[in-house]
């Protein structure tokens, strides 16, 4: 078995959960959903996809908080016909978090590296309003998603130890949530429970040497100008 290793980093980002009406929560990790989601945008593949979403759903998910990140709230006024109303928004600021997609085939995970990297939709961290930044692909490890997530460098140098890792946790999982796609239809989305489990760890290894919150925007206009 392979691991598809991706990094989620940015200023913003957000990941609702049991977002409501005008509460858009977000919970404290990269969701399966959003991750799946983001893949299948990737690809190409239809929102109202049911068979290829089942088939990505598939993947064993997991992620590790190198930096959880604080919750912030921002306020929207909505203005209807006969009133207007103030809406909640929440995000993480300055997150970053590793992500890990485990496949029994590596070739299949060559394909969703390559998707990722040439994306046919625009990618996004949650919402339209947090822009994917690079690198987004980290690469393909060798083992399981597990031995992936422990033994990957640190990629800031300011984490709080222990590290969280949320993952699949199959019949081992001690948690529920509503967090696998069904259908993302705009008329319609549907989702099913899965199982998951909370763990922490101690890593020593530092990948980044330096941390400005604002530098993952300047690697993305170095890279635009790059292609220009």
């Amino acid at each position: 078995m392979s691991t598809l290793l991706i990094r989620l980093a940015g200023p913003m980002q957000s990941w609702g959960g049991d977002s409501k009406f005008d509460i858009r929560d977000t919970e404290r990790e990269p969701t399966k959903s959003g991750v799946i989601g983001m893949l299948a945008a990737a690809l190409g593949i239809r929102r109202d996809d049911k068979e290829s979403l089942s088939e990505l759903s598939k993947l064993k998910y997991g992620v590790r908080a190198d930096r959880e990140g604080l919750v912030i709230c921002d306020f929207h006024t909505v203005h209807g016909t006969k009133n207007s109303y103030v809406t909640r928004r929440y995000y993480l600021n300055d997150a970053l978090f590793l992500a890990g997609l485990e496949c029994e085939d590596e070739e299949t995970l060559k394909k969703y590296e390559y998707a990722l990297k040439h994306p046919v939709y625009p990618l996004f961290l949650g919402r339209r309003s947090c822009p994917v930044t690079l690198p987004l692909v980290i690469g393909i490890r060798k083992g399981s998603l597990a031995d992936a997530l422990e033994n990957e460098p640190l990629l800031c140098n300011d984490p709080v130890l222990p590290l969280r890792i949320v993952a699949d946790g199959g019949n081992e999982g001690n948690m529920l949530k509503k967090d696998v796609p069904v259908s993302f239809s705009s008329y319609r989305r549907e989702f099913k429970y899965r199982k998951l489990s909370e763990r922490f760890i101690n890593v020593n290894t530092v990948k980044e040497t330096e941390h400005d919150p604002f530098s993952e925007l300047e690697a993305n206009d170095v890279s635009d100008a790059n292609e220009a």
